[in-house]
């Protein structure tokens, strides 16, 4: 049924979404008293408080665009989005070291992929939907030509691996909150939050550059731009201080354009089997 309601709602155009979501937005936010003080609270803690109007419709967008970008057909979708800045990422290609690509839940985030995959194949880790109906959905989707899934697990770690060695690209979320193990404590707009190493291993393992990435969305339903941005930090000390690190990367790439981060995102949660900030500190 939602793969049927998906493909019909793709049918519609990006401006007709996204105007809908922008009621949507504003629906959810008044209706979910959870949902409306997460988003306030990490708002108001990286002092984007001001921007709160927007980016509870962009939040609205952010939904209604997912039809679109995952079930209309994939030149159609291209279509609608510019690319900035690529020979950042041709030079790094001419290198023949790989790509290590950053992309926080900023923007259109899932055109992203789909953009650079269109021009050299990309490997981008994948974590299965805990809903099992929306996995023939979102694998469906993001599935496309030169776009290869790599299970968040350690065969999909070796996937993105052999991938970086052939001299190929690879796409992770760094915002995203990692499985027991997996991450470290390091603050993000000031709060410990549990955070992946793993983009600083792998760059330490094969030498790949990284590079930040994030599609901003237009106004009035107009497309996206996708925005390749140097990542200029060294990664040096231990894991804590490299995740400290890219926290602060992107919390810089947020500040462009704020008003469309996913601010209702749970992004200081403790993963279950692993103590929280204050235990490790105490």
């Amino acid at each position: 049924m939602l793969v049927i309601l998906f493909r019909f709602l793709s049918i519609f155009p990006l401006p007709a979404l996204h105007a809908l979501g922008s009621a949507l937005g504003w629906l959810v936010y008044l209706l979910s008293a959870g949902y409306r003080r997460r988003m306030q609270e990490n708002m108001a803690r990286a002092g984007f408080i001001k921007s709160l109007g927007e980016a509870i419709k962009e939040a609205g967008k952010n939904l209604m665009e997912l039809p679109f970008i995952w079930c209309a057909n994939p030149a159609r979708v291209l279509r609608t989005a510019s690319v900035e800045n690529w020979e950042l990422v041709q030079d790094a290609l001419d290198a023949k070291k790989g790509v290590i690509f950053l992309t926080p839940h900023l923007g259109c985030f899932e055109i992203v992929a789909q953009t650079i995959a269109a021009k050299t194949p990309l490997t981008v880790l994948y974590r299965p939907p805990r809903k099992a109906a929306l996995k023939p959905l979102i694998e469906g989707a993001r599935a496309r030509d030169g776009l290869m899934l790599a299970p968040a697990n350690l065969s999909g770690v070796r996937l993105m691996l052999k991938a970086l060695k052939k001299g190929e690209l690879i796409g992770l979320l760094p915002d995203q909150v990692p499985q027991q193990g997996e991450g470290v404590w390091a603050n993000f707009f000031g709060k410990p939050a549990y955070t992946m190493t793993l983009p600083a291993k792998m760059h330490a393992m094969t030498g790949a550059p990284i590079i930040l990435t994030y599609a901003e969305r237009l106004p009035h339903g107009r497309g996206f731009v996708v925005r390749f941005v140097p990542f200029d930090a060294i990664l040096e000390g231990d894991p804590t201080r490299q995740a400290a690190t890219i926290n602060l990367a992107m919390q810089q790439l947020i500040a462009r354009s704020p008003a469309q981060y996913f601010w209702s995102y749970n992004r200081y949660k403790t993963p279950d089997g692993i103590n929280g900030p204050e235990q490790e500190t105490a």
